[in-house]
């Protein structure tokens, strides 16, 4: 008799996959077998796994399922970027990016359905805040995406025949990833796992807005590339742009970006600074960040503003984001603008909105984020 509320296998980190096996009373190789067959094989029929015995795919028809998020909308802008629009139950959906380069296929993952962080720029913020993803949720992004770019045909430089077509994740969606801690690890877990997505550490990028308990709690577990939402040079822009910051301010900030470094896959950490037309973009802000990141080994990645409806922001004039990146550069940094992308499909960076529902548990989010517990 098939389980009242099966779990979906999509969300079953490596160790919860073993463990999951030995339950129905299979060896440990038959966890690496059914996560190939779920993550590189992108199967989600098991009679199909036809490696498995019979006993255990009747088993796993019964007493498992395997669900991706349903799509709502399908988009594709005039770059070669797709948005999917997915259900998250109750109203709600979130957003998935993928964005074809010359070298990679990216996908931009959602960690949340909203986001209670409330960040000035963001059109997520001002969705709200609704409910943390599943594991399978993140995942299952991953696992669509991999699927119907397959399905399609789609061919890049980069794509070996029959080969899933993303290169590289980046944990830069809908939602603060280090809210949900134990479901993005998880997730993070099977992106890097070898029997599962197999992506070097340093193809996987999570970005966030400076969640400081987390972030050191990242660097034991799970520790990926880092970015950081900045967005300021001295604490009383940034509480005004970023208001998290006013829980952990940029000192506390730097020290667990120092914290991390010795733990990350790559020897730096990006800082992300979106470019707010007079607010933040003046030669003193510029100065300011260079004092502020002296000894933090970092890449600026600049962001022009995408605007949303309703925004009280202005993207910085083409010259003036020129002008601040030399300022960064000439002081010995790297400093890179970032191209945009998708934003004819409301998918470049700061325009996922999505659908949020219950917007009131926001301020219960913000409560949890303040006390540093995912």
């Amino acid at each position: 008799m098939p389980d009242a509320t099966p779990p979906n296998l999509l969300g079953l980190a490596p160790a919860a996959l073993a463990g999951y096996c030995a339950g129905h009373g299979e060896k440990p190789f038959r966890a690496r077998q059914l996560s190939q067959w779920l993550h590189q094989r992108l199967e989600d029929d098991v009679d199909r796994m036809t490696d498995l015995g019979k006993a255990f795919r009747a088993t796993l028809a019964t007493h498992a399922r395997i669900a991706a998020p349903d799509v709502i909308r399908d988009s594709t802008a005039s770059d070669g970027t797709r948005k999917w629009l997915l259900d998250a139950g109750n109203g709600n959906a979130v957003e998935a990016v993928y964005i074809p380069e010359d070298d990679r296929g990216t996908l931009c993952i959602s960690s949340q359905a909203g986001c209670a962080l409330d960040c000035a720029f963001c059109s997520t913020g001002k969705q709200g805040f609704n409910r943390n993803l599943a594991t399978a949720e993140i995942v299952g992004q991953l696992w669509h995406a991999n699927r119907t770019l397959l399905a399609d045909g789609v061919t890049a430089p980069w794509v070996e025949a029959g080969r899933a077509p993303i290169t590289n994740v980046v944990m830069m969606g809908m939602g603060e990833p280090l809210v949900n801690f134990d479901n993005v690890v998880a997730a993070l877990q099977l992106f890097l796992d070898d029997n599962a997505y197999g992506l070097s550490r340093r193809r996987v990028t999570l970005s966030t807005s400076g969640i400081v308990p987390m972030i050191d709690r990242l660097a034991a577990e799970a520790p990926v590339a880092l970015a950081v939402s900045l967005h300021a040079p001295n604490d009383a822009l940034r509480d005004r742009l970023v208001p998290i910051n006013r829980v952990h301010p940029l000192a506390s900030l730097m020290d667990a970006c120092r914290r991390y470094l010795p733990h990350a896959p790559r020897d730096f950490v990006t800082f992300e600074y979106v470019m707010l037309d007079g607010v933040n973009d003046a030669p003193e802000h510029a100065a300011q960040l260079v004092e502020l990141t002296r000894d933090v080994p970092c890449k600026f990645n600049l962001i022009p503003f995408n605007a949303f409806p309703g925004s009280e922001f202005r993207v910085s004039p083409r010259e003036r984001i020129a002008s601040f990146r030399k300022q960064l550069q000439d002081a010995g940094y790297t400093a890179t603008i970032r191209k945009t992308r998708g934003d004819d499909i409301d998918a470049a960076c700061g325009q996922l909105a999505g659908q949020v529902q219950d917007r009131t548990k926001r301020r219960l989010a913000t409560r949890i984020v303040a006390a540093g517990a995912p």
